[in-house]
């Protein structure tokens, strides 16, 4: 397989729905992305699914330093040779949910990230990503359209949950532009988006356990229709509900932070989540 797929070449190379892989084949969306990533030569970029290659080919002749990183392990071969001549081209075959990012790039401290992610893990990359912001200044994501309108739905939204919550402490989004199904091979039932994701020097509200508050706004998530005092209730942690009692219980802690116990999560602030989460 790897032997046939070599002399075929990245365009011919036949995406594995397994993998969730869709290769954006119009040149003109790929162009556009790496407009609004603008490379710069003193720099390194890492780019997460690096596919046949389109994006990367742009992106290389731009960059000081490039980080591919491709999981299908058929395609990295195709890669590796399509880029042999480039010094500052590394293809990396790894899997973006394990692969530590700050190691990867040493000596450089700082990197950019780009990926056209599958939509079927793209939460999860999402948040490694936003795991590891240390190393990391900026992410510009290709998502699911309806991914993107989580990821930026303010309170009072319907869309709003604790991936909006965790975007919103860490980073500042900005949606770029939708890319139609038509510019993917295969052609995927649903359109994608372009988010920009800067990464905050800090985060975004005034929180002494950042660890603690996330429990907090997992907990508020647990049950959408229900209220965030149900939730904090009954659908926190065994450990994380005792540390409730222990404050004098869910009523309580949410009246202490000046948060209406029948409220949904979907309508609560960073800030008032912050607050929540020090209220116990």
């Amino acid at each position: 397989m790897r032997d046939q797929t070599s002399q075929r070449g990245a365009s011919h190379y036949r995406a594995k729905k397994s993998f969730g892989q869709n290769f954006l084949v119009d040149s003109r969306v790929v162009q556009r992305i790496v407009n609004e990533l603008a490379p710069r030569a003193d720099e390194t970029i890492i780019e997460i699914g690096a596919g046949r290659g389109a994006l990367t080919t742009l992106i290389a002749a731009r960059a000081g330093q490039v980080f591919a990183i491709e999981f299908d392990r058929d395609l990295v071969p195709i890669l590796r040779d399509k880029f042999a001549e480039r010094d500052n081209t590394r293809i990396v075959e790894a899997d973006a949910l394990e692969i530590d990012f700050c190691e990867l790039i040493k000596p450089a401290e700082r990197a950019r990230l780009v990926a056209n992610l599958p939509y079927n893990i793209s939460t999860a990359i999402l948040q490694r990503l936003i795991a590891q912001r240390a190393c990391l200044t900026e992410l510009l994501l290709m998502l699911q359209r309806e991914v993107v309108e989580r990821i930026v739905a303010p309170p009072n939204s319907s869309e709003r949950g604790f991936l909006s919550v965790l975007v919103e402490a860490y980073c500042e989004a900005e949606t770029l532009f939708d890319v139609e199904p038509e510019a993917f091979r295969p052609r995927p039932k649903v359109w994608g988006t372009i988010v920009r994701l800067r990464i905050r020097p800090r985060i975004a509200a005034e929180v002494a356990d950042e660890s603690l508050l996330w429990r907090t706004v997992s907990a508020g998530f647990a049950q959408r229709r229900k209220t965030v005092f149900n939730n904090l209730r009954r659908g926190a942690p065994p450990d994380l509900r005792a540390r409730i009692e222990a404050a004098g219980g869910a009523e309580r802690v949410l009246r202490q932070s000046e948060i209406e116990p029948q409220r949904r999560a979907e309508t609560l602030t960073l800030d008032e989540w912050a607050r929540l989460s020090q209220a116990f």
